[in-house]
Protein backbone atom coordinates (compact mmCIF):
# COMPACT_ATOMS: atom_id res chain seq x y z
CA UNK A 1 0.00 0.00 0.00
CA UNK A 2 1.46 3.33 -0.99
CA UNK A 3 0.90 6.72 0.59
CA UNK A 4 -0.77 9.50 -1.39
CA UNK A 5 1.88 12.06 -2.39
CA UNK A 6 0.55 15.56 -1.78
CA UNK A 7 0.32 17.90 -4.74
CA UNK A 8 1.41 21.48 -4.48
CA UNK A 9 -1.21 24.07 -5.28
CA UNK A 10 -1.45 27.81 -5.60
CA UNK A 11 -4.44 29.77 -4.47
CA UNK A 12 -4.89 33.44 -5.31
CA UNK A 13 -6.25 35.47 -2.43
CA UNK A 14 -8.20 37.65 -4.85
CA UNK A 15 -10.08 34.57 -6.06
CA UNK A 16 -10.70 33.23 -2.54
CA UNK A 17 -14.39 34.17 -2.50
CA UNK A 18 -17.35 32.40 -0.83
CA UNK A 19 -19.00 31.78 -4.19
CA UNK A 20 -16.04 29.64 -5.31
CA UNK A 21 -16.65 27.13 -2.50
CA UNK A 22 -20.23 26.60 -3.63
CA UNK A 23 -19.31 26.49 -7.32
CA UNK A 24 -16.36 24.10 -7.05
CA UNK A 25 -18.07 21.76 -4.61
CA UNK A 26 -21.20 21.64 -6.76
CA UNK A 27 -19.13 20.71 -9.83
CA UNK A 28 -17.16 18.08 -7.88
CA UNK A 29 -20.41 16.62 -6.63
CA UNK A 30 -21.85 16.41 -10.15
CA UNK A 31 -18.65 14.84 -11.47
CA UNK A 32 -18.52 12.10 -8.84
CA UNK A 33 -22.18 11.19 -9.34
CA UNK A 34 -21.64 10.89 -13.11
CA UNK A 35 -18.53 8.71 -12.76
CA UNK A 36 -18.39 5.08 -13.84
CA UNK A 37 -20.25 2.77 -11.47
CA UNK A 38 -17.05 0.80 -10.79
CA UNK A 39 -15.27 3.83 -9.29
CA UNK A 40 -18.22 5.90 -8.08
CA UNK A 41 -18.42 4.38 -4.53
CA UNK A 42 -14.77 5.29 -3.85
CA UNK A 43 -15.06 8.79 -5.29
CA UNK A 44 -18.24 9.51 -3.35
CA UNK A 45 -16.32 8.98 -0.09
CA UNK A 46 -14.43 12.20 -0.76
CA UNK A 47 -17.54 14.40 -0.78
CA UNK A 48 -18.38 14.37 2.90
CA UNK A 49 -15.02 15.52 4.32
CA UNK A 50 -14.77 18.14 1.54
CA UNK A 51 -18.28 19.37 2.38
CA UNK A 52 -17.44 19.64 6.09
CA UNK A 53 -14.24 21.59 5.54
CA UNK A 54 -15.80 23.91 2.95
CA UNK A 55 -18.35 24.87 5.57
CA UNK A 56 -15.77 25.37 8.31
CA UNK A 57 -13.50 27.39 6.00
CA UNK A 58 -16.37 29.74 5.27
CA UNK A 59 -17.10 30.06 9.00
CA UNK A 60 -13.42 30.68 9.78
CA UNK A 61 -13.33 33.54 7.26
CA UNK A 62 -16.44 35.16 8.72
CA UNK A 63 -18.78 34.43 5.80
CA UNK A 64 -21.59 33.26 8.07
CA UNK A 65 -24.53 33.80 5.71
CA UNK A 66 -22.76 32.08 2.83
CA UNK A 67 -21.69 29.23 5.12
CA UNK A 68 -25.29 28.66 6.24
CA UNK A 69 -26.53 28.73 2.64
CA UNK A 70 -23.83 26.24 1.58
CA UNK A 71 -24.62 23.94 4.51
CA UNK A 72 -28.37 23.89 3.84
CA UNK A 73 -27.86 23.36 0.09
CA UNK A 74 -25.92 20.10 0.40
CA UNK A 75 -26.64 18.64 3.85
CA UNK A 76 -29.30 16.25 2.52
CA UNK A 77 -26.60 14.34 0.63
CA UNK A 78 -25.00 13.28 3.91
CA UNK A 79 -27.86 13.03 6.42
CA UNK A 80 -28.37 9.29 6.05
CA UNK A 81 -24.79 8.42 7.00
CA UNK A 82 -23.69 11.37 9.13
CA UNK A 83 -26.79 12.89 10.71
CA UNK A 84 -25.36 13.17 14.22
CA UNK A 85 -22.15 14.82 13.03
CA UNK A 86 -24.18 17.28 10.98
CA UNK A 87 -26.28 18.19 14.00
CA UNK A 88 -23.10 19.03 15.91
CA UNK A 89 -21.63 20.91 12.95
CA UNK A 90 -24.79 22.98 12.66
CA UNK A 91 -23.94 24.48 16.05
CA UNK A 92 -20.71 26.02 14.71
CA UNK A 93 -21.95 29.56 14.14
CA UNK A 94 -18.88 31.78 14.50
CA UNK A 95 -15.09 31.62 14.06
CA UNK A 96 -14.65 31.41 17.84
CA UNK A 97 -16.69 28.19 17.92
CA UNK A 98 -14.00 26.50 15.81
CA UNK A 99 -11.63 26.80 18.76
CA UNK A 100 -14.06 26.57 21.67
CA UNK A 101 -16.00 23.49 20.52
CA UNK A 102 -13.97 20.29 20.91
CA UNK A 103 -15.75 18.60 18.01
CA UNK A 104 -15.00 21.42 15.55
CA UNK A 105 -11.45 21.92 16.82
CA UNK A 106 -10.66 18.22 16.35
CA UNK A 107 -12.06 18.32 12.82
CA UNK A 108 -9.80 21.21 11.87
CA UNK A 109 -6.68 19.61 13.34
CA UNK A 110 -7.03 16.03 12.07
CA UNK A 111 -6.95 14.32 8.71
CA UNK A 112 -9.52 11.82 7.47
CA UNK A 113 -8.21 8.46 6.25
CA UNK A 114 -9.81 7.27 3.01
CA UNK A 115 -8.83 4.07 1.23
CA UNK A 116 -8.96 4.37 -2.53
CA UNK A 117 -7.59 2.43 -5.49
CA UNK A 118 -4.83 3.92 -7.61
CA UNK A 119 -7.00 4.56 -10.67
CA UNK A 120 -9.74 6.32 -8.66
CA UNK A 121 -7.05 8.51 -7.12
CA UNK A 122 -5.67 9.41 -10.56
CA UNK A 123 -9.16 10.22 -11.86
CA UNK A 124 -9.79 12.58 -8.94
CA UNK A 125 -6.44 14.37 -9.23
CA UNK A 126 -6.83 14.73 -12.98
CA UNK A 127 -10.29 16.26 -12.56
CA UNK A 128 -9.12 18.78 -9.95
CA UNK A 129 -6.18 19.85 -12.14
CA UNK A 130 -8.13 20.10 -15.39
CA UNK A 131 -10.94 22.14 -13.83
CA UNK A 132 -8.48 24.27 -11.81
CA UNK A 133 -10.50 23.55 -8.65
CA UNK A 134 -7.85 24.98 -6.37
CA UNK A 135 -10.20 25.40 -3.41
CA UNK A 136 -11.14 21.71 -3.48
CA UNK A 137 -7.55 20.65 -4.10
CA UNK A 138 -6.41 22.67 -1.10
CA UNK A 139 -8.98 21.02 1.16
CA UNK A 140 -8.07 17.56 -0.15
CA UNK A 141 -4.37 18.13 0.55
CA UNK A 142 -4.91 19.70 3.98
CA UNK A 143 -7.58 17.41 5.43
CA UNK A 144 -7.65 14.05 3.62
CA UNK A 145 -5.06 11.30 3.87
CA UNK A 146 -5.49 8.99 0.88
CA UNK A 147 -4.25 5.43 1.35
CA UNK A 148 -3.79 4.32 -2.25
CA UNK A 149 -3.81 0.62 -3.06
CA UNK A 150 -3.27 -1.15 -6.39
CA UNK A 151 -5.95 -3.24 -8.03
CA UNK A 152 -9.70 -2.94 -8.24
CA UNK A 153 -11.82 -0.65 -6.02
CA UNK A 154 -12.95 -2.17 -2.73
CA UNK A 155 -16.55 -2.27 -1.60
CA UNK A 156 -17.21 -0.39 1.64
CA UNK A 157 -19.02 -3.44 3.07
CA UNK A 158 -15.87 -5.54 2.60
CA UNK A 159 -13.54 -3.26 4.54
CA UNK A 160 -14.29 -1.66 7.89
CA UNK A 161 -11.55 0.93 7.53
CA UNK A 162 -12.17 2.47 4.10
CA UNK A 163 -13.53 5.58 5.83
CA UNK A 164 -12.82 6.55 9.43
CA UNK A 165 -15.21 8.69 11.41
CA UNK A 166 -15.03 12.41 10.88
CA UNK A 167 -13.54 14.13 13.90
CA UNK A 168 -11.49 11.11 15.01
CA UNK A 169 -7.74 11.26 14.65
CA UNK A 170 -6.50 7.85 13.55
CA UNK A 171 -2.94 8.72 14.51
CA UNK A 172 -4.01 9.67 18.03
CA UNK A 173 -6.09 6.51 18.29
CA UNK A 174 -3.15 4.39 17.16
CA UNK A 175 -0.94 5.93 19.84
CA UNK A 176 -3.51 5.21 22.56
CA UNK A 177 -4.04 1.66 21.26
CA UNK A 178 -0.35 0.89 21.78
CA UNK A 179 -0.75 1.20 25.55
CA UNK A 180 -0.42 -2.00 27.53
CA UNK A 181 -3.54 -3.20 29.32
CA UNK A 182 -3.15 -4.46 32.90
CA UNK A 183 -5.68 -6.84 34.47
CA UNK A 184 -6.25 -7.42 38.17
CA UNK A 185 -7.83 -6.00 41.31
CA UNK A 186 -8.50 -2.30 41.43
CA UNK A 187 -6.14 -0.21 43.51
CA UNK A 188 -7.57 0.87 46.88
CA UNK A 189 -10.15 -1.92 46.76
CA UNK A 190 -11.25 -3.45 50.06
CA UNK A 191 -9.07 -6.51 49.47
CA UNK A 192 -5.94 -4.46 48.84
CA UNK A 193 -6.55 -2.04 51.70
CA UNK A 194 -6.93 -4.90 54.19
CA UNK A 195 -3.58 -6.30 53.06
CA UNK A 196 -1.64 -3.03 52.87
CA UNK A 197 -3.08 -1.00 55.76
CA UNK A 198 -2.03 -3.60 58.41
CA UNK A 199 -0.50 -1.47 61.23
CA UNK A 200 -2.75 1.50 60.49
CA UNK A 201 -5.89 -0.40 61.45
CA UNK A 202 -6.82 -1.48 64.94
CA UNK A 203 -7.78 -5.08 65.60
CA UNK A 204 -11.44 -4.12 65.87
CA UNK A 205 -11.28 -2.24 62.57
CA UNK A 206 -9.56 -5.17 60.90
CA UNK A 207 -12.18 -7.53 62.25
CA UNK A 208 -14.94 -5.21 61.07
CA UNK A 209 -13.37 -4.90 57.61
CA UNK A 210 -12.86 -8.64 57.32
CA UNK A 211 -16.40 -9.26 58.47
CA UNK A 212 -17.66 -6.88 55.82
CA UNK A 213 -15.54 -8.66 53.27
CA UNK A 214 -16.98 -12.04 54.28
CA UNK A 215 -20.50 -10.62 54.17
CA UNK A 216 -20.20 -9.80 50.47
CA UNK A 217 -17.58 -12.29 49.26
CA UNK A 218 -18.66 -15.33 51.24
CA UNK A 219 -18.28 -18.71 49.54
CA UNK A 220 -21.21 -19.93 47.50
CA UNK A 221 -23.53 -22.46 49.17
CA UNK A 222 -22.61 -26.07 48.46
CA UNK A 223 -25.79 -26.74 46.52
CA UNK A 224 -25.11 -23.69 44.29
CA UNK A 225 -21.56 -24.84 43.58
CA UNK A 226 -22.84 -28.32 42.79
CA UNK A 227 -25.39 -26.83 40.40
CA UNK A 228 -22.70 -24.81 38.62
CA UNK A 229 -20.45 -27.86 38.31
CA UNK A 230 -23.37 -29.83 36.90
CA UNK A 231 -24.06 -27.09 34.37
CA UNK A 232 -20.42 -27.01 33.28
CA UNK A 233 -20.34 -30.80 33.00
CA UNK A 234 -23.41 -30.73 30.74
CA UNK A 235 -22.32 -27.73 28.67
CA UNK A 236 -22.90 -28.18 24.95
CA UNK A 237 -19.85 -27.47 22.80
CA UNK A 238 -21.11 -25.12 20.11
CA UNK A 239 -19.74 -24.76 16.59
CA UNK A 240 -20.94 -24.04 13.08
CA UNK A 241 -22.16 -27.65 12.96
CA UNK A 242 -23.71 -27.63 16.45
CA UNK A 243 -25.95 -24.63 17.04
CA UNK A 244 -27.62 -23.81 20.38
CA UNK A 245 -31.19 -24.41 21.43
CA UNK A 246 -33.02 -21.11 21.96
CA UNK A 247 -35.81 -20.02 24.27
CA UNK A 248 -37.57 -16.70 23.68
CA UNK A 249 -39.46 -14.82 26.40
CA UNK A 250 -42.09 -12.35 25.14
CA UNK A 251 -43.41 -9.43 27.20
CA UNK A 252 -47.04 -8.57 26.44
CA UNK A 253 -49.40 -5.85 27.67
CA UNK A 254 -46.53 -3.52 28.53
CA UNK A 255 -48.15 -0.56 26.74
CA UNK A 256 -44.74 0.82 25.72
CA UNK A 257 -43.71 0.91 29.37
CA UNK A 258 -40.82 -1.58 29.25
CA UNK A 259 -37.41 0.11 29.01
CA UNK A 260 -35.07 -2.85 29.59
CA UNK A 261 -34.95 -6.55 30.32
CA UNK A 262 -32.37 -8.96 31.74
CA UNK A 263 -32.05 -12.73 32.07
CA UNK A 264 -30.16 -14.50 34.86
CA UNK A 265 -27.15 -16.67 34.00
CA UNK A 266 -29.13 -19.91 34.29
CA UNK A 267 -32.22 -18.52 32.55
CA UNK A 268 -34.43 -19.09 35.60
CA UNK A 269 -35.17 -15.40 36.28
CA UNK A 270 -36.25 -12.60 33.94
CA UNK A 271 -36.31 -8.93 35.00
CA UNK A 272 -38.00 -5.96 33.38
CA UNK A 273 -37.47 -2.26 34.11
CA UNK A 274 -40.46 -0.01 33.50
CA UNK A 275 -41.23 3.66 32.94
CA UNK A 276 -43.40 3.75 36.07
CA UNK A 277 -40.14 3.37 38.11
CA UNK A 278 -40.81 -0.28 38.97
CA UNK A 279 -38.61 -3.36 38.55
CA UNK A 280 -40.35 -6.71 38.07
CA UNK A 281 -38.76 -10.16 38.29
CA UNK A 282 -40.35 -13.36 36.99
CA UNK A 283 -39.39 -16.85 38.18
CA UNK A 284 -39.66 -18.89 34.97
CA UNK A 285 -40.11 -22.21 36.82
CA UNK A 286 -43.20 -20.91 38.61
CA UNK A 287 -44.48 -19.17 35.48
CA UNK A 288 -44.13 -22.39 33.53
CA UNK A 289 -46.12 -24.30 36.16
CA UNK A 290 -48.93 -21.76 35.95
CA UNK A 291 -49.30 -21.17 32.23
CA UNK A 292 -47.10 -23.62 30.38
CA UNK A 293 -45.57 -20.94 28.14
CA UNK A 294 -43.05 -18.15 28.24
CA UNK A 295 -45.29 -15.08 28.04
CA UNK A 296 -44.58 -12.32 30.55
CA UNK A 297 -47.46 -10.06 31.56
CA UNK A 298 -46.42 -6.46 32.04
CA UNK A 299 -49.47 -5.26 33.98
CA UNK A 300 -50.11 -5.62 37.70
CA UNK A 301 -53.48 -7.26 37.51
CA UNK A 302 -53.51 -9.46 34.43
CA UNK A 303 -51.85 -12.70 35.52
CA UNK A 304 -52.31 -15.10 38.44
CA UNK A 305 -49.64 -15.89 41.05
CA UNK A 306 -49.15 -18.37 43.83
CA UNK A 307 -47.49 -16.05 46.34
CA UNK A 308 -47.84 -12.30 45.75
CA UNK A 309 -51.03 -10.29 45.84
CA UNK A 310 -51.46 -7.27 43.60
CA UNK A 311 -54.15 -4.56 43.54
CA UNK A 312 -57.67 -5.67 44.47
CA UNK A 313 -56.35 -8.94 45.87
CA UNK A 314 -55.39 -10.31 42.44
CA UNK A 315 -52.33 -12.59 42.52
CA UNK A 316 -49.22 -11.53 40.60
CA UNK A 317 -46.89 -13.76 38.60
CA UNK A 318 -43.81 -11.69 39.46
CA UNK A 319 -41.98 -10.02 42.32
CA UNK A 320 -42.41 -6.25 42.33
CA UNK A 321 -39.49 -4.06 43.43
CA UNK A 322 -40.34 -0.42 44.11
CA UNK A 323 -37.91 2.28 45.25
CA UNK A 324 -36.80 4.29 42.23
CA UNK A 325 -38.43 7.66 41.58
CA UNK A 326 -37.88 7.62 37.82
CA UNK A 327 -37.97 5.24 34.86
CA UNK A 328 -35.71 2.18 35.20
CA UNK A 329 -33.29 2.04 32.27
CA UNK A 330 -31.16 -1.02 33.06
CA UNK A 331 -31.16 -4.20 35.15
CA UNK A 332 -28.56 -6.92 35.59
CA UNK A 333 -28.38 -10.14 37.64
CA UNK A 334 -25.39 -11.21 39.71
CA UNK A 335 -23.68 -14.41 38.49
CA UNK A 336 -25.57 -16.55 41.02
CA UNK A 337 -28.89 -14.76 40.51
CA UNK A 338 -29.27 -13.83 44.19
CA UNK A 339 -28.96 -10.09 43.51
CA UNK A 340 -30.17 -7.75 40.80
CA UNK A 341 -28.96 -4.20 40.12
CA UNK A 342 -31.13 -1.51 38.54
CA UNK A 343 -30.32 1.98 37.29
CA UNK A 344 -32.76 4.82 36.81
CA UNK A 345 -33.48 8.34 35.61
CA UNK A 346 -33.42 9.36 39.29
CA UNK A 347 -29.54 9.19 39.04
CA UNK A 348 -29.29 6.23 41.45
CA UNK A 349 -28.42 2.53 41.28
CA UNK A 350 -30.20 0.10 43.58
CA UNK A 351 -29.18 -3.38 44.73
CA UNK A 352 -32.04 -5.81 45.32
CA UNK A 353 -32.14 -9.29 46.85
CA UNK A 354 -34.11 -11.82 44.81
CA UNK A 355 -34.30 -14.05 47.90
CA UNK A 356 -35.67 -11.40 50.27
CA UNK A 357 -37.51 -9.38 47.60
CA UNK A 358 -36.09 -6.23 49.18
CA UNK A 359 -33.86 -3.27 48.40
CA UNK A 360 -30.47 -3.58 50.14
CA UNK A 361 -28.43 -0.55 49.00
CA UNK A 362 -28.96 2.70 47.08
CA UNK A 363 -25.78 3.90 45.33
CA UNK A 364 -25.59 7.64 44.68
CA UNK A 365 -22.92 9.51 42.75
CA UNK A 366 -24.06 10.19 39.21
CA UNK A 367 -25.51 13.62 38.47
CA UNK A 368 -27.81 12.63 35.62
CA UNK A 369 -29.82 9.56 34.54
CA UNK A 370 -27.90 6.27 34.66
CA UNK A 371 -28.39 4.47 31.37
CA UNK A 372 -26.68 1.16 32.09
CA UNK A 373 -25.27 -0.97 34.90
CA UNK A 374 -23.47 -4.33 34.64
CA UNK A 375 -22.04 -6.84 37.14
CA UNK A 376 -18.49 -8.14 36.72
CA UNK A 377 -18.18 -11.88 35.94
CA UNK A 378 -17.44 -12.65 39.63
CA UNK A 379 -20.07 -10.32 41.07
CA UNK A 380 -19.01 -7.90 43.84
CA UNK A 381 -17.83 -5.24 41.37
CA UNK A 382 -20.11 -3.52 38.87
CA UNK A 383 -19.91 -0.67 36.36
CA UNK A 384 -22.38 2.09 35.51
CA UNK A 385 -22.72 4.55 32.61
CA UNK A 386 -24.57 7.86 32.86
CA UNK A 387 -25.79 10.87 30.92
CA UNK A 388 -23.22 12.89 32.92
CA UNK A 389 -20.67 11.44 30.44
CA UNK A 390 -18.90 9.30 33.04
CA UNK A 391 -18.57 5.59 33.69
CA UNK A 392 -18.04 4.50 37.30
CA UNK A 393 -16.72 1.33 38.89
CA UNK A 394 -18.35 0.27 42.19
CA UNK A 395 -18.11 -2.55 44.70
CA UNK A 396 -21.17 -3.89 46.48
CA UNK A 397 -19.74 -3.12 49.91
CA UNK A 398 -19.13 0.61 49.30
CA UNK A 399 -21.69 3.30 48.55
CA UNK A 400 -19.10 5.48 46.80
CA UNK A 401 -17.53 4.59 43.42
CA UNK A 402 -14.02 3.13 43.30
CA UNK A 403 -13.22 4.75 39.96
CA UNK A 404 -14.68 7.49 37.78
CA UNK A 405 -13.89 7.27 34.06
CA UNK A 406 -14.40 10.49 32.14
CA UNK A 407 -12.15 9.81 29.18
CA UNK A 408 -14.11 11.97 26.75
CA UNK A 409 -13.32 15.03 28.86
CA UNK A 410 -10.22 14.29 30.93
CA UNK A 411 -8.65 11.63 33.15
CA UNK A 412 -10.32 11.48 36.55
CA UNK A 413 -9.17 9.38 39.52
CA UNK A 414 -6.72 7.44 37.33
CA UNK A 415 -9.45 6.44 34.90
CA UNK A 416 -7.57 6.36 31.58
CA UNK A 417 -8.67 5.52 28.06
CA UNK A 418 -6.53 2.65 26.75
CA UNK A 419 -8.27 1.81 23.43
CA UNK A 420 -10.14 3.77 20.76
CA UNK A 421 -12.11 1.83 18.14
CA UNK A 422 -12.84 3.70 14.91
CA UNK A 423 -15.02 2.29 12.14
CA UNK A 424 -18.74 2.62 12.91
CA UNK A 425 -20.67 5.18 10.89
CA UNK A 426 -23.68 5.50 13.21
CA UNK A 427 -24.51 5.40 16.92
CA UNK A 428 -23.22 2.29 18.75
CA UNK A 429 -25.99 0.54 20.67
CA UNK A 430 -24.48 -2.66 22.11
CA UNK A 431 -21.18 -4.25 23.10
CA UNK A 432 -20.03 -7.74 24.08
CA UNK A 433 -16.65 -9.09 25.23
CA UNK A 434 -15.47 -12.55 24.23
CA UNK A 435 -14.90 -14.93 27.18
CA UNK A 436 -11.15 -15.08 26.53
CA UNK A 437 -10.86 -11.28 26.53
CA UNK A 438 -9.25 -11.17 23.09
CA UNK A 439 -12.10 -9.73 21.07
CA UNK A 440 -14.99 -7.32 21.43
CA UNK A 441 -18.13 -7.09 19.30
CA UNK A 442 -19.98 -3.82 18.77
CA UNK A 443 -23.21 -3.08 16.91
CA UNK A 444 -24.80 0.12 15.66
CA UNK A 445 -28.16 1.54 14.63
CA UNK A 446 -27.48 0.74 10.96
CA UNK A 447 -27.41 -2.98 11.75
CA UNK A 448 -23.63 -3.35 11.29
CA UNK A 449 -21.68 -5.55 13.73
CA UNK A 450 -17.91 -5.18 14.04
CA UNK A 451 -15.46 -7.59 15.62
CA UNK A 452 -12.42 -5.91 17.21
CA UNK A 453 -9.01 -7.21 18.25
CA UNK A 454 -8.48 -5.70 21.71
CA UNK A 455 -4.71 -6.04 21.63
CA UNK A 456 -4.33 -3.79 18.57
CA UNK A 457 -7.62 -1.88 18.53
CA UNK A 458 -8.20 -2.91 14.90
CA UNK A 459 -11.39 -4.23 13.34
CA UNK A 460 -11.14 -7.89 12.31
CA UNK A 461 -14.10 -7.55 9.96
CA UNK A 462 -17.68 -6.28 9.82
CA UNK A 463 -20.64 -8.69 9.99
CA UNK A 464 -23.52 -7.62 7.76
CA UNK A 465 -27.04 -9.02 7.70
CA UNK A 466 -29.45 -7.15 9.97
CA UNK A 467 -31.88 -4.69 8.40
CA UNK A 468 -32.32 -2.49 11.47
CA UNK A 469 -30.53 -1.43 14.65
CA UNK A 470 -28.90 -4.17 16.76
CA UNK A 471 -29.81 -3.80 20.44
CA UNK A 472 -28.05 -6.75 22.04
CA UNK A 473 -25.04 -9.04 21.56
CA UNK A 474 -23.88 -12.16 23.42
CA UNK A 475 -20.95 -14.58 23.05
CA UNK A 476 -21.35 -18.29 23.72
CA UNK A 477 -19.49 -19.61 26.77
CA UNK A 478 -16.44 -20.81 24.83
CA UNK A 479 -16.56 -17.80 22.49
CA UNK A 480 -17.07 -19.71 19.24
CA UNK A 481 -20.46 -18.15 18.39
CA UNK A 482 -21.89 -14.65 18.60
CA UNK A 483 -25.63 -14.02 18.86
CA UNK A 484 -27.15 -10.69 17.84
CA UNK A 485 -30.67 -9.42 18.48
CA UNK A 486 -32.19 -6.67 16.38
CA UNK A 487 -35.20 -4.41 15.92
CA UNK A 488 -35.82 -6.32 12.68
CA UNK A 489 -37.34 -9.06 14.91
CA UNK A 490 -34.56 -11.60 14.33
CA UNK A 491 -31.77 -13.30 16.25
CA UNK A 492 -28.70 -14.12 14.15
CA UNK A 493 -25.92 -16.58 14.99
CA UNK A 494 -22.40 -15.84 13.72
CA UNK A 495 -19.33 -18.09 13.46
CA UNK A 496 -16.81 -15.71 15.02
CA UNK A 497 -14.02 -18.28 15.35
CA UNK A 498 -13.71 -18.54 11.57
CA UNK A 499 -14.29 -14.78 11.19
CA UNK A 500 -11.46 -13.87 13.52
CA UNK A 501 -8.97 -16.02 11.59
CA UNK A 502 -9.68 -14.49 8.18
CA UNK A 503 -7.13 -11.89 7.13
CA UNK A 504 -7.83 -8.85 5.00
CA UNK A 505 -5.95 -10.45 2.08
CA UNK A 506 -8.02 -13.63 2.26
CA UNK A 507 -11.18 -11.60 2.52
CA UNK A 508 -10.36 -9.55 -0.57
CA UNK A 509 -9.84 -12.76 -2.50
CA UNK A 510 -13.14 -14.25 -1.39
CA UNK A 511 -15.09 -11.07 -2.14
CA UNK A 512 -18.22 -11.38 -0.03
CA UNK A 513 -16.72 -13.73 2.57
CA UNK A 514 -18.14 -11.81 5.49
CA UNK A 515 -21.66 -12.53 4.35
CA UNK A 516 -21.09 -16.28 4.71
CA UNK A 517 -20.47 -16.17 8.46
CA UNK A 518 -24.12 -15.82 9.44
CA UNK A 519 -24.88 -19.40 10.46
CA UNK A 520 -28.59 -19.08 11.11
CA UNK A 521 -31.38 -16.54 11.44
CA UNK A 522 -34.08 -17.11 14.07
CA UNK A 523 -37.12 -14.93 13.32
CA UNK A 524 -39.70 -13.97 15.94
CA UNK A 525 -43.35 -13.49 15.10
CA UNK A 526 -43.39 -9.76 15.69
CA UNK A 527 -41.03 -9.09 18.57
CA UNK A 528 -37.92 -6.87 18.44
CA UNK A 529 -35.12 -8.50 20.43
CA UNK A 530 -34.10 -6.61 23.59
CA UNK A 531 -31.89 -9.09 25.45
CA UNK A 532 -29.74 -12.16 24.78
CA UNK A 533 -28.02 -14.48 27.24
CA UNK A 534 -26.11 -17.77 26.90
CA UNK A 535 -26.57 -19.94 29.98
CA UNK A 536 -23.73 -21.91 31.56
CA UNK A 537 -24.95 -24.91 29.56
CA UNK A 538 -24.77 -22.83 26.33
CA UNK A 539 -28.53 -22.56 25.92
CA UNK A 540 -29.55 -19.29 24.32
CA UNK A 541 -32.20 -17.19 26.06
CA UNK A 542 -33.74 -14.09 24.49
CA UNK A 543 -36.42 -11.58 25.45
CA UNK A 544 -38.40 -8.83 23.77
CA UNK A 545 -41.69 -6.96 23.69
CA UNK A 546 -44.52 -7.91 21.34
CA UNK A 547 -44.76 -4.94 19.01
CA UNK A 548 -48.24 -5.59 17.59
CA UNK A 549 -51.08 -8.11 17.59
CA UNK A 550 -50.56 -11.19 15.47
Amino acid sequence: MQKFEELTYERSLSEDTPARYNDEYSKLRSWTHSSLDLYKPELLRVLYPVFVHCYMDLVAKGHMQEARTFFNSFREDHEMMHLRDLQKLEGVLSPSHLEEMEFAHTLRQSKVNIKICQYSNELLMQYLRNTKSTMMLGIVNDHINFQVSPGQPSLISDDAEVVTLIGSSQDAANQINKKEIHWGLLEDSLEERLENAGPLLSDSEKTEGEAKRVTWMKPSPTEVEQSIVEDLRNRVQLSSASLPSASFYTFINTHNGLNCSSISHDGSLVAGGFSDSSLKVWDMAKLGQQSGNSVLQGENDTAPSEHVLGPNGVKRSYSLFQGHSGPVYSATFSPLGDYVLSSSADTTIRLWSTKLNANLVCYKGHNYPVWDVQFSPVGHYFASASHDRTARIWSMDRIQPLRIMAGHLSDVDSGECVRIFIGHRSMILSLAMSPDGRHMASADEDGTIMMWDLSSGRCVLPLMGHNSCVWTLAFSCEGSLLASGSADCTVKLWDVTTSAKVTTTEESKSGSANRLRSLKTLPTKSTPVYTLRFSRRNLLFAAGVLSKSV
